[in-house]
């Protein structure tokens, strides 16, 4: 019987169906951050939707709080706007709900990406890395709270 209602539960909190709301809403919120504000350096995009208490954690940068991130994005990644590029890894990203009392208070995005960058006036994929999302639930509104960028490394084929 334990074994049961443990593959129940187990089954129960697996990832979200990639053509469920919350997978298509999440992805579309990866999307605000990384290719309007990172690949097109669209910073007004990015402000709304980074919660206030914001911690951002990386292997290779540290920490950062929300005023810090938003403040290395406009002066490192978009001083130079087209130079860097953030892809998706096709089929990487998954999400699984945060829920209390049943009720949804947030999710889990994670997946992997590829960087990019400009040489010659081509663009050559130079790195990739893992990510891993909290989102919650503010005021009916997904907000990015969390994020743990880690496992950097060189690309290769």
């Amino acid at each position: 019987m334990a074994i049961a209602l443990f593959i129940i539960n187990f089954m129960a909190n697996a990832q979200v169906d990639k053509s469920s709301n919350l997978y298509v809403t999440l992805k579309a919120q990866d999307s605000i951050i990384f290719e309007r504000t990172f690949n097109k350096c669209e910073l007004e995009k990015l402000v709304p939707i980074i919660a206030e208490n914001f911690e951002f954690y990386h292997d290779i940068a540290g920490v950062q709080d929300r005023k810090g991130f938003i403040k290395a994005v406009k002066n490192n990644i978009c001083t130079n706007p087209g130079n860097n590029k953030r892809e998706l890894v096709k089929n990487s990203l998954e999400v699984f709900e945060l829920k209390n009392n049943n009720k949804l208070y947030g999710a889990i995005q994670k997946g992997k990406h590829t960087f990019l960058q400009k040489f010659d006036g081509k663009m050559k994929t130079v790195g990739i890395a893992d990510f891993t999302h909290l989102w919650v639930l503010e005021n009916k509104q997904w907000k990015l709270k969390r994020v743990l960028s880690y496992n950097h490394k060189p690309f290769s084929k």
